[in-house]
Parts: structure tokens; sequence; C-alpha cells
């Protein structure tokens, strides 16, 4: 976990917006996904996906952005 905040800490702003993005669409296709049925392969995914964005949204917050 400590490596992924420093390597999350190294991008630049513009990068975290970037996957901010591109894990929320995500996150949403997981969750239409689980809710239709299908079944995850790791139920875990969600979460930890979730956690993720969490970070990034507090890297951008010490930075002062608004995403």
């Amino acid at each position: 976990m400590v490596r992924e905040v420093r390597e999350l800490r190294e991008k630049s702003t513009e990068e975290l917006i970037g996957e901010l993005d591109r894990l929320r669409a995500e996150l949403i296709l997981l969750r239409s996904r689980s809710v239709a049925g299908g079944g995850l392969e790791k139920t875990a995914q969600i979460r930890n996906m979730r956690r993720r964005i969490a970070r990034i949204l507090t890297i951008l917050r010490e930075r002062g952005v608004k995403p």
C-alpha cells in the first residue's frame, strides 16, 4: 500500500484526474455487473477500487484541487 501511495503522489495532477475518471467508470461497470447477477470473480474488487479512488481524492485535496 505504501508503494501505491508513493506512486500516486509522484503523478501529476492531470494524470491523477485521468485515473480517477477511469476508475469511476470501471467501478460503475463492476457495480452494474454485480447487480445484474453476473457475479464478480473477486468480490473484494469493488472495495479495493473504492479505496483507490479515495486515495486519489485525498491527494488531490491536499494539492488544493477540486475534482
